[in-house]
């Protein structure tokens, strides 16, 4: 044999043994296959106004496979978890529009501390993010704060939580919304030194056009699926009246350019008409809060295709700053006329809780849904907090974090459910006892809770 062939013949052998490894990592995968076949149940898809009685429905890996109201083919190589749903209801995973997972985990004194560690802020952002899984949230959009890690760490099974839409730190104008810095703390452009704000990763000052494309583009490399920029005055901050329009259009447009150059968007922080239609003509596509905007404002959103991200805030509560509750008024007096005015004018419409500093307001936040009562039946709730919200999400393209379907209970979506003691349809109170009530919280096929008998 010559050395040529050997060399042909050793390349054969190699190539050969490489097919071998796959085609047996493959096999021996597929064979592995793992699924939960759910059978009786009700089923809200997220989308209709009522429930789908007397289902099967098939998850295979972290998808819905197959739904049916006769027996469901099982293939073969699948090995099968079945849980009797005994005519209970099953329904999407709920979706909070608008969270703040460090934030929302700590309160203001702990934030203010000078012994405050990023360690000790991610630990308890984890134990908040595990506590919002249980209560059925699977899915969040961050839009303000550290978060990247506790992502990471969620992704990649250290911690429980749910999946997250990451916006990395707030983008704010020095005096701005996001300008979280203490009076001692001076300009970093003209004195040289971040602030412990900024250094923590929670915001970035950004002033002119050049430093609003930067900091756009460092949370774009650190992996954010939509930018946050502060667009106006605001309740939690010490320096901004609430009716001040922030950033210059051209400052505005320039995070619009950088976002749209990778495929995502740009929400902003505003309440006031003024700035809400700078906002718009820059291209902004979400509006966060918005309690303070009029009809004409609304129907400008409408024709620009742009998304009201909406709460329902309440007045105070007992550990809120007295400033806060002064600068809250206004918005709390305006808040039912814009719900209202946002259904009727037919607004992209989402919703979030936005708890800020206020770590007991977090075992409230399924409650909070049940507020959407004053202006939806219960299904419009629901599908508020599943399909509606899953559609704002999906504005992020390929910038999100997790590709398919989501909010919806249908054959390909993804496998982020919820099988409920009741009809939360006929009783939405009943997902204000999450422990209780929902039974199987599932995200991305795999079960985090079963307390099915």
């Amino acid at each position: 044999m010559t050395i040529n062939n050997f060399k042909i013949n050793q390349r054969i052998l190699f190539s050969s043994l490489i097919v071998f490894i796959l085609f047996f990592t493959i096999s021996h995968s597929y064979a592995q296959q793992n699924g939960v076949l759910f059978t009786n149940v009700n089923v809200f898809d997220g989308v209709s106004e009522s429930v789908y009685e007397n289902l099967n429905v098939l998850v295979v890996g972290n998808k819905i496979h197959s739904i049916g109201e006769n027996e469901l083919t099982v293939p073969d190589d699948l090995t099968v978890t079945k849980i009797a749903g005994d005519g209970r209801t099953l329904m999407p995973g709920l979706i909070d529009a608008h969270v703040h997972l460090t934030f929302g985990s700590l309160s203001m004194q702990e934030l203010m501390d000078p012994e405050l560690t990023p360690q000790v802020a991610a630990l308890k952002a984890a134990s908040g993010a595990t506590e919002m899984l249980m209560r059925g949230f699977t899915s969040v959009r961050d839009v303000g704060g550290p978060i990247f890690e506790l992502k990471q760490a969620i992704d990649g099974g250290q911690v429980s939580g749910p999946r997250i839409w990451p916006s990395g730190a707030t983008i704010s104008q020095t005096a701005g919304h996001g300008d979280f810095r203490l009076p001692t703390e001076r300009s970093r452009r003209f004195f040289g030194q971040a602030s412990r704000a900024e250094m923590m990763g929670a915001t970035f000052i950004a002033d002119g056009r050049d430093e609003v494309l930067t900091a756009v583009r460092e949370n774009l490399r650190f992996g954010a699926s939509q930018i946050k920029l502060m667009a106006g005055g605001g309740t939690t901050s010490a320096y901004d009246p609430i009716d001040v329009t922030q950033y210059t259009l051209d400052e505005m447009r320039a995070a619009v350019e950088a976002a749209e150059d990778w495929g995502t968007y740009v929400a902003v922080h505003a309440y006031t008409p003024r700035a809400v239609k700078r906002a718009i003509e820059a291209g902004v596509k979400v509006i966060e809060h918005g309690q303070l905007l009029d009809e004409e404002t609304l129907q400008m959103m409408v024709e620009n295709d742009v998304w009201l991200s909406l709460q329902v805030l309440r007045a105070s509560t007992p550990d809120m700053d007295p400033l806060r509750v002064m600068k809250r008024q206004p918005v709390i007096e305006n808040q039912p006329l814009v719900w209202q005015t946002a259904i009727d004018t037919g607004v992209n419409l989402a919703w979030g809780t936005d708890f800020l500093f206020e770590p007991d307001l977090n075992r409230l936040q399924n409650e909070y849904i049940v507020l959407l009562e004053e202006w939806l039946t219960p299904a419009q709730a629901l599908k508020l907090v599943t399909s509606e919200n899953a559609r704002l999400l999906a504005l992020s393209g390929l910038r999100s974090p997790y590709q398919g379907k989501l909010g919806i209970i249908e054959e390909g979506a993804l496998a982020d459910l919820l099988l409920v003691n009741g009809n939360p349809v006929e009783n939405l109170e009943l997902i204000t006892d999450p422990e209780y009530n929902f039974l199987i919280i599932m995200k991305d096929g795999k079960i985090y809770k079963n307390n099915i008998d």
